[in-house]
């Protein structure tokens, strides 16, 4: 029998999101954490959000930074997605196409977008916070179809579940 906990991540499971990169630059260095849960908020002024489910660490040092990057990632950046969804994994690599802003943030420079960003808000809610953030900047790159995470795996949109 299944509970509502199971119930709700197979929901979720099979939803397909959008794949971004949130970046921002620490006294300790970069840090960076791979999020699906990236969302339009409003366009006037310009905000989103997004959830993360730590404090510490990566998502620590995003919420604690006065600024950072949401890079919304294209079908080529799977590798770089994967690496920074586990710990541990080569983060921040020449490899990797970085750069860092003028205000200091790093910046994945063939992103098709990074939208620069500041928290207004942080909402906490069970073991994850919601943060709500208000666009300051937006950095183009190069056009790509869109990442997207369904089932545990990063696909593009032509690439369907089912594969």
């Amino acid at each position: 029998m299944s509970t509502l906990v199971e119930d709700f991540k197979a929901a979720f499971r099979g939803h397909p999101a959008g794949v971004a990169l949130i970046t921002a630059q620490t006294a300790d260095g970069p840090v960076g954490l791979t999020a699906s849960s990236v969302a339009s908020v409003s366009v006037d002024p310009p905000a989103l959000s997004f959830s993360v489910t730590k404090t510490e660490g990566s998502a620590g040092g995003v919420l604690a930074a006065p600024s950072f990057l949401v890079h919304l990632l294209g079908e080529s950046h799977a590798p770089v997605a994967e690496a920074f969804a586990r710990s541990g994994s080569p983060r921040f690599t020449p490899e990797q196409g970085w750069a860092a802003l003028s205000s200091g943030e790093p910046h994945l420079t063939d992103a098709p977008v990074a939208l620069r960003a500041r928290a207004l808000s942080v909402v906490p809610s069970g073991s994850s916070r919601l943060v709500l953030a208000e666009v300051i900047g937006v950095h183009h790159g190069p056009t790509s179809p869109p990442l997207i995470y369904q089932n545990r795996r990063f696909l593009s949109l032509l690439q369907t579940s089912h594969a």
